[in-house]
């Protein structure tokens, strides 16, 4: 079936993925860690040996998209190099090496009536995954979920759809090598957009959580008509400040970096925060060293005094996430004015300090409350393979189980497993 063929009896077809996804999560909930190893460096070889058709798929998509004169940062999305291909081989395989998460004694202890009580890692069961334009959420999704135990149901993008069926096809691959059930991973075979909305709706009680990867539309639609729990974040508005003792050339390094690598990724700094102190040694090296590499600066009246091309910054601007090589920036009193502007437009994202002060970094991660804070280190390591996860299934904002980077530990749950001598309670 064509992924963009209709679907007359879209319903039965979603029932049925879920049908088939609850049941290969049965299984793989007692697999045998070593078929879980196999699978993934065998879909790993399959990506490395099936690359020219991975790229020919891709190039399908970047022309379609390129079509409908789609920005460059969702262009950058999309793209997959032979770079991009080997990092996807490279998280294959430290998923696939990672100690299984499955089984985990996470505490144990003995009560004075004499049980024996252990809280014990158990996978979630079937997952959901909802992303837009990044291919490679395809094989971070698919390992992340199988080294936890879980099957997983992915619905990519409709400007996706080649290059997330490519490989997809190799995570397959793995999953029959190693005799593991190949409902394991599964994609809808549609872009028709109602097929979200069935995956919104539980599939008849077969998904147990719901993880969108994709811009904020998607995301507030995904917490607004979820029936099933959610692995979110609606945006990642970042900053990074800039703080009174900051090594001037670490400051620059590291803000150009937390800009400029990936301007369209969420771990993207969007707001700049830079101590009134520092305003007339550090304020404009810093904002040239950025305006050299094409981004646009809109800055607050401190700002605009020394950088007189900035563009006035509005109320808006410390709101927006611009995934783009755009940069709001404004001149605090001190600390204290950072975490308070902070607190009043994060999206709780990640969040970075520039700093040789002790008290300010205390203060920081103290007082911030966001998934990722930094000090002295860019705010894009925001990543689960940079965390040494392997890859991330998304990042997750919200308090509740997950938070930060979603890799295989996130998607456990646990049970309680109880030892008695025959104890009965009076």
């Amino acid at each position: 079936m064509s992924a963009l063929e209709a679907i007359d009896d879209l319903t039965g077809v979603m029932l049925e993925l879920g049908r088939r996804a609850r049941a290969a999560a049965a299984t793989l909930a007692f697999a045998d860690p070593a078929a879980k190893v196999k699978a993934l460096h065998a879909a790993a070889d399959a990506i490395d040996d099936r690359r020219d058709d991975i790229m020919s798929a891709n190039a399908l998509d970047m022309r379609a998209a390129e079509g409908k004169g789609i920005s460059k940062a969702f262009l950058d999305r999309l793209l997959l190099t032979d770079k991009r291909i080997d990092a996807m081989i490279e998280g294959l395989r430290t998923i696939a090496d990672l100690p299984d998460p499955v089984g985990r004694v996470l505490a144990e202890w003995t009560r004075p009536n004499g049980m024996q009580i252990r809280r014990v890692a158990t996978p979630l069961g079937v997952i959901g995954v909802i992303f837009e334009s990044r291919p490679n959420v395809t094989a971070d999704a698919g390992a992340l979920t199988l080294k936890a135990g879980n099957a997983v149901i992915l619905r990519g993008g409709s400007d996706s759809v080649n290059s997330t069926r490519a490989i997809h096809a190799c995570l397959v691959a793995g999953l029959k090598a190693a005799g593991l059930p190949e409902d394991a991973i599964q994609i809808v075979p549609t872009t028709d957009r109602e097929a979200v909305g069935h995956m919104l709706r539980g599939l008849g009680g077969a998904i147990d959580v719901i993880v969108p990867r994709g811009g904020k539309t998607l995301v507030a639609r995904v917490q607004d008509e979820a029936r099933v729990p959610v692995f979110a974040h609606l945006e990642g508005l970042c900053h990074t400040f800039i703080d009174k003792s900051a090594d001037l050339q670490m400051a620059i390094d590291v803000t150009v970096n937390a800009k400029m690598r990936r301007t369209g990724i969420c771990g993207a700094t969007e707001t700049l925060l830079v101590h009134r102190d520092v305003v007339d040694t550090h304020l404009k090296p810093v904002i040239d060293a950025l305006v050299a590499k094409g981004c646009e600066i809109r800055g607050d009246e401190a700002v605009r005094a020394l950088i007189p091309d900035a563009v006035p910054a509005t109320e808006q601007d410390w709101q927006t996430e611009y995934e783009d090589a755009i940069i709001s920036v404004k001149v605090v009193a001190d600390v204290g004015e950072a975490i308070a502007h902070i607190g009043k437009y994060s999206s709780h994202h990640t969040e970075a300090i520039i700093t040789e002060d002790a008290a300010s970094v205390a203060r920081w991660f103290n007082e911030i409350d966001s998934a990722i804070l930094l000090h002295n280190a860019s705010t894009q390591f925001a990543d689960g393979g940079e965390f040494g996860f392997g890859g991330e299934i998304g990042i997750a904002t919200g308090k509740f189980h997950a938070r930060g980077p979603v890799g295989v530990e996130q998607l456990c749950s646990f049970k309680y497993l109880i030892e008695g001598t025959g104890q009965t309670r009076p």
